[in-house]
């Protein structure tokens, strides 16, 4: 299939309230930012898959001939000057297996949970390892 065009849904579950979250591009544009509240926050991504099942598109990130990555802004770096966190978090997507690619081909949405909170109990940031894993909805 050339060209397959699916969603993935990041879901920040304990986002911290009062700061702002955003998908970030290419450019380190943020795009699409909300301020969090009481509930968790979800950004739908699209993303294009190669022939192979490379995942790529404006948000689409990579480190290597592998990893691939989405980047979430939060704080100034989603366009909140005024907020006390500067941050990104990085999630992984290179590894979603390929039987949940293929639903995604079909028309699921795929869906990852992701803790919203680091140790410092500000936001999550750096590499943040999903609370669930990967999968279709």
């Amino acid at each position: 299939m050339t060209g397959a065009e699916i969603t993935l849904r990041l879901t920040i579950a304990d986002p911290v309230a009062g700061v702002a979250y955003s998908l970030q591009d290419k450019a380190n544009t943020p795009v699409d930012p909300r301020i969090a509240h009481d509930g968790p926050i979800r950004f739908d991504v699209p993303i294009a898959l190669s022939d192979d099942g490379r995942p790529t598109g404006p948000f689409v990130r990579r480190e290597g001939p592998v990893r691939r990555f989405v980047y979430i802004a939060i704080g100034t770096s989603a366009g909140q000057h005024d907020s006390a966190w500067s941050r990104r978090a990085k999630i992984d997507i290179h590894d979603i297996s390929a039987d949940l690619l293929a639903q995604a081909r079909q028309g699921h949405v795929l869906e990852v949970v992701l803790p919203g909170r680091a140790k410092d109990d500000g936001p999550a940031c750096a590499t943040v390892r999903p609370l669930q894993t990967w999968r279709a909805v």
